[in-house]
Formats: structure tokens, sequence, C-alpha cells
């Protein structure tokens, strides 16, 4: 299966939407605004009432740009809407320096940035959060205007009392961050599992699907094939040396062999029997997958970057058809030639297949992979227009990652043209069935001088 932290898993339809902090801002507008107009009017407490209104305006007018600027349906990526937070905490850090630093009541409205950003983004970015309004709070410690109180009092607190507030709020900080980011964080991983089950679930239904359409094309052509192989070995027999259809009868029982061949291919993704079984390095592997295609006039070359022994894998249908599915699908594309670059390290086994075609187009590329995307309109004239439905490559991918594989489909890098389809096993996963068949081996071996 395909690496789960290079797959989306619904993680950007937990993004925070724009409007969602829209309406956020504009709910603590509005009780900023309806407290500094009760501290003035209200009570009657003398305050900066000006300045506090420059204040509350300037997110509003925040407010109306993102309104204007995004739809109701936008989400922000992490750093942006983490900005809009902090730009939250700096605002609301301006309103208590104007009334009353930490001795307002509302400065414990401090927490919540804090929950939002811990439920919504990383680790790091909940901490940068932390720390600005710990920086914020110790700043209010110390500089403020004075506390909004009936006129003719002064109202100051004792050092340690604004000491507690501030402790408080610190550790108040502190313990949501790492609470809600824990609990949030459960809750990914649970929302990731699910969505990461969800997509195996559809991608083994198509490929149950399509093992059903295989089984009973096989079953369907093999009648209509043994006719045609027999009306033309009776053609071959009857048409004289020399004649201009004797080149294209040969052509027809070409074709026809390579039908059954690859029929045989279908009938044998399932075949583990001991006699099938057996080992091969990775340059077999590769070299018994682009065989068939050599002669399709397409150059094909086989690279291969060594570091260390050579992996060998358990001799696997699944694996080669994978591969000489991607392989004919290099060939369809290219101009001229095809590489198979394969490289190896003690940790890691790759395989990367390039052609030098017109590469994959932009509108397909983050689609590809999924059944029924199909880039069959840039293909070279070999098939019928239209004659594609996509499921080469997601047969191949899911065939390729039941074996531990991933499979990423790129563009080569300019200068060069063309697309490049790079399949990376751990050696681990690569070599599994071959330690499993010689455990299996071990075991009857033992077993047998036992008995």
């Amino acid at each position: 299966m395909a690496d789960s932290m290079e797959l989306d898993l619904g993680r950007r339809s937990r993004r925070l939407r724009v409007d969602t902090l829209i309406r956020l801002r504009w709910l603590a507008l509005c009780g900023q605004t309806a407290a500094v107009l009760l501290v003035h009017f209200g009570f009657d407490f003398p305050i900066p009432l000006g300045l506090c209104f420059l204040v509350i305006a300037a997110s509003a007018w925040l407010n109306i740009f993102l309104r204007l600027r995004f739809g109701p349906s936008d989400r922000l990526e992490d750093t942006p809407a983490a900005a809009m937070l902090a730009y939250d905490i700096v605002q609301l850090s301006l309103l208590l320096y104007l009334t009353g630093g930490l001795a307002n009541p509302f400065s414990m409205l401090f927490l919540a940035p804090i929950m939002i950003g811990a439920v919504s983004f990383s680790g790091r970015i909940t901490l940068g959060l932390t720390l600005l309004v710990i920086a914020a709070a110790t700043t209010l410690a110390f500089a403020h205007y004075p506390l909004p109180w009936i006129p003719g009092e002064k109202m100051e607190l004792p050092f340690f009392y604004s000491a507690g507030i501030w402790v408080a709020i610190v550790v108040a900080a502190i313990f949501t961050a790492i609470y809600a980011s824990w609990v949030a964080e459960e809750t990914r991983k649970l929302a990731d599992a699910f969505a990461a089950t969800e997509l195996v679930i559809a991608r083994e239904r198509h490929l149950t699907q399509l093992d059903g359409l295989a089984a009973a094309a096989a079953h369907e052509l093999g009648t209509p094939l043994a006719t045609i192989t027999l009306v033309v070995k009776e053609l071959q027999k009857q048409l004289p040396k020399g004649t201009a259809f004797e080149e294209d009868v040969g052509l027809l029982s070409q074709e026809v062999a390579r039908c059954r061949t690859i029929l045989g291919k279908l009938a044998s993704l399932e075949d583990e029997s001991p006699d099938f079984l057996g080992e091969m390095s990775l340059c077999v592997l590769l070299e018994e997958a682009a065989a068939p295609h050599r002669d399709f006039g397409v150059k094909i070359t086989v690279e291969k970057e060594a570091s260390g022994p050579e992996p060998v894998c358990r001799r696997n249908p699944t694996m080669v058809y994978g591969l000489s599915n991607l392989i004919e699908n290099a060939i369809d594309f290219a101009h001229s030639e095809v590489t198979i670059r394969a490289r190896w390290t003690a940790a890691t086994v790759e395989v990367a297949i390039e052609d030098d075609g017109p590469g994959f187009s932009p509108e397909v590329i983050g689609s590809l992979g999924e059944p029924y995307v199909t880039t069959k309109k840039d293909r070279r004239a070999k098939t019928e227009e239209g004659s594609g439905l996509g499921l080469g490559l997601f047969i191949a991918k899911t065939l390729l990652e039941r074996s531990g594989a991933t499979v990423k489909p790129t563009n080569r890098a300019p200068p060069s043209s063309g697309a490049r389809i790079t399949i990376r096993w751990t050696r681990s996963a690569f070599e599994q069935g071959r330690i499993n068949n010689r455990a299996h081996d071990e075991t009857m071996k033992i077993s047998a001088k036992t008995a």
C-alpha cells in the first residue's frame, strides 16, 4: 500500500475554513464592542474609547477583506490560518493594554486562539501560538493603561496578585495546548485510519470487480481464440509462398499467440502452487517484465545502480504483470526509448520507468492510478482513438502495492521530457516472499528429519 504520508486521507477537508475564522472573529468583535460600550457608558468608567474602537475596526476591516478575497468554502493552509490566530492574539493584547492589562478579567480570552490552534494544527504551530500568548501576557504584566475604575479612585492590584494572574494564564495556556493537542492528535489518527481503510476497501472493491471481469474474459475468449488460431493455421497452409497476404497472416498469428499469452498471465496471477515458486533477482525480474515488449520498435534499456548485493525476491506473477503493464504504457507514449533504472541499497529497492514522450498532462497527473482516469488522448497512434479506459495503470499500481511497493507517477525534470513512474519497496518487503519461502522449506526439512 502506498505510504500514508503521501496520501491526503481527507486532511485537506479538515483544514480551517475561512468562513469559520470570519464568523469567530465577528463574534469576538461583537463581544469586544459590547464590553467597551458597557464599561464606558454603562458604568461610566474612563476608557480610551477612540483607540479601543480603532483596534476593533482594524479587525472588522480584515474580516471584510477576507470575505471579499475568499469564498465561503475556501480552506486555508496551516501557515496562513495560524497567522490569522496570531493576529487575533495581538489584537486582544492591544485591547487589554488599553483596558488594564492582566487585571482585566477578559484576559482569560487568551486561551481561545490556543484551543483553536491546538485542535487544528501541528504541535509546532501550537507551540508558536502558546509562546506568543506567554510573550503578550508578560508584556501586559508590566506595561498597560490603568484598569478602568470609578472616577476619582485608582484601582491598583498588589504585585503578587498580578503575578498570580500571569502564572495562571501561562499555566492555563500550556495545559490547554498540551491537552487539546493530544486529544486532537488521537482524533486525527483515528480519522486517518478510517480514511485509509475506506481507501483500501474502495481499491480492493475495484480490483475484485476487475478480477471477475478478467476471469469472465479469459473464459469467454478462450473458445474464439482457439477458432481463430485454427483458421490462421489453415490459411498459412493454403496461401502460396510470396503472396501479398502472407505477411499479414503471419502478423495475425503472432497477435493471436500474444492474446493467448496475456490470458495465461491473467490465469496465473493467483497461482501459488509450489512448482511455480522460485527465486529471481531484481534484474531478472525486470528483464522478464520487459521481454514481451522488445519487438514494438521502441528501444528498452535497463540500467542498474548497485549498492551492495542485488536483491532477490520470490517469483511473483503479480509483480511481473504490474511492471510489464507499466513498461507497456511507457512504450505507448515513448518516441524512441524507454529506460528502466534499477537502484538498491541495504534498506530500499527502487525501479524507475522513464520514457521520452510528452509526459503526463497537468490535468490528470494528480489523479493517476485511480480507475477510469486515462491519458490515452496523448498516446501515440498505436491503438484506436479513445480505446483506453484508464484501468491499466490502476491495475498495475494496485498489484504492485499488494507486494508492499509505493508507486509514484511524475514527469521527468526539465530539460528532459517524458514521464517517470517510480516503484519503491523497502528491501525487507521486496524480499519478504523469498524469506517466507525459505522459512517454509526449512520447516519442511525439520519436519522430515523429525519424522
